[in-house]
């Protein structure tokens, strides 16, 4: 890719991650509209190293107060004494389920579940089910019912909205999404549910990047510009990544999720028509697919200027 798809890219990773309208669904879309190849899974993991370094940065100081008093809590031998290191060890636990399903699916994670269709279904769908969680906590509140703080996750809670976080597999499904969308239905604050959402997403995204960067290192390392894009790419997504944490836990302090709903409303079935209208293919246009047909170009002219 050229840097500035690569700036473009690292931006639209940085606004979208964290809002629930899915980054994996704009970095599939964004390359198909503009006829640039697909970045593909890997290097949005790659690159989600960035939007790793911003939920630090914002979190620094509850992630530090969580690792402390896990840590203490074992050397105490009393891993689970206080809410803090309860936090910790539920973290833990609400990763797993990503972890697993990851693993089974991950040859479907990276190429069949990024057809379009895939992604505009994921858009609609969980659009709708969001739709649903937003009511209850509308509901709640009419009726003066109190609302979860991130203090009063349970165990079941933080389970549960683990396994919603494994949905997020599905381009389209957003991470943040499926997250907050468990959150609600378990009757947390929005904002609650926010905040616990990017905490689950420390060590998983931190896995799935290390180890797509392992598998990936001769590539990326392959040239400077390489090198230099991703670079550039990650630094854009943190930049831009900070400012979108910024902007949703203090949008979700006094706003409902119905933007969120509608946009992704929206987005899913222009990208369902433009796909039935054969303006977008459903599959990822690759640098592999051109290196084949570039290759085939190539063996059929050399068969031609060898026939007499």
């Amino acid at each position: 890719m050229t840097l500035f798809e690569a700036i473009v890219l690292g931006i639209v990773q940085g606004l979208t991650e964290f809002l629930p309208i899915s980054s994996s669904a704009h970095l599939r879309i964004l390359p198909a509209l503009a006829g640039w190849e697909d970045p593909g899974a890997a290097f949005t993991a790659i690159v989600q190293i960035g939007t790793l370094l911003a939920v630090i940065l914002y979190f620094w100081k509850d992630i530090f107060i969580i690792v402390t008093a896990t840590i203490e809590g074992v050397l105490q031998g009393k891993p689970l004494e206080n809410v803090d290191s309860r936090m910790g060890w539920m973290i833990v636990a609400g990763t797993v389920p990503i972890v697993i399903f990851g693993l089974l699916f991950k040859s479907e994670i990276e190429n069949s579940l990024r057809s379009l269709y895939w992604v505009s279904g994921a858009l609609i769908g969980l659009a709708l089910i969001l739709s649903l969680a937003e009511s209850n906590i509308q509901n709640r509140l009419k009726r003066n019912l109190p609302l979860k703080s991130i203090d009063d996750i349970e165990w079941k809670d933080a389970l549960l909205i683990g396994l919603a976080q494994s949905i997020a597999l599905i381009p389209g499904a957003s991470r943040s999404g499926v997250t907050i969308t468990g959150g609600l239905f378990l009757n947390l604050s929005r904002e609650a549910a926010a905040r616990f959402s990017f905490l689950l997403s420390l060590p998983s995204v931190f896995a799935a990047a290390l180890l797509e960067l392992y598998k990936t290192w001769g590539t990326v390392t392959a040239s400077s510009e390489s090198t230099t894009n991703i670079l550039v790419a990650t630094l854009a997504a943190g930049i831009v990544g900070y400012a979108s944490i910024a902007f949703l836990i203090n949008y979700l302090k006094k706003h409902t999720t119905t933007i969120f709903i509608a946009y992704r409303l929206v987005a899913g079935a222009a990208i369902l028509y433009l796909v039935i209208t054969g303006v977008l293919p459903p599959e990822a246009k690759s640098g592999n697919d051109s290196q084949r047909k570039n290759a085939t170009h190539q063996e059929f002219h050399s068969k031609q200027a060898a026939t007499p």
